[in-house]
């Protein structure tokens, strides 16, 4: 199971949410690094270097509001996942094969309709 947001996903998610929220960082390197002996990557002086936030399920169910909106996460038959956003009489929400999937698509989702 997917632990973490992959790295398009937190590139997103960067746009959306605060850095705070993540609990988790992804290194991005713009060349490929070489390696010492020990396995660990060496840098060159002055190499630009950008580290990108994640985002676990827990941190994303942080996030996502509480007040006016029930969030829910279902699990089906078919190993599938949603989350649910009540919204008045109504709800949206997809169905994933993983919750972290289903809690990025309802943020930008929330996030398009100016409820996040």
């Amino acid at each position: 199971m997917k632990s973490y947001t992959d790295l398009p996903q937190s590139k997103k998610l960067m746009e959306i949410l605060p850095l705070e929220s993540a609990d988790m960082w992804y290194w991005e390197f713009p060349t490929a690094p070489t390696y010492n002996d020990y396995g660990y990557p060496m840098f060159h002086k002055g190499e630009d270097i950008r580290n990108v936030p994640c985002w676990s399920l827990a941190a994303l169910l942080g996030v996502l509001p509480r007040i006016d909106i029930e969030k829910e996460i279902w699990y089906s038959e078919n190993y599938d996942y949603r989350v649910k956003a009540y919204i008045g009489d109504g709800y949206i929400g997809d169905w994933f094969d993983n919750p972290i999937d289903a809690c990025v698509e309802m943020i930008i989702k929330l996030h398009e309709q100016k409820l996040l």
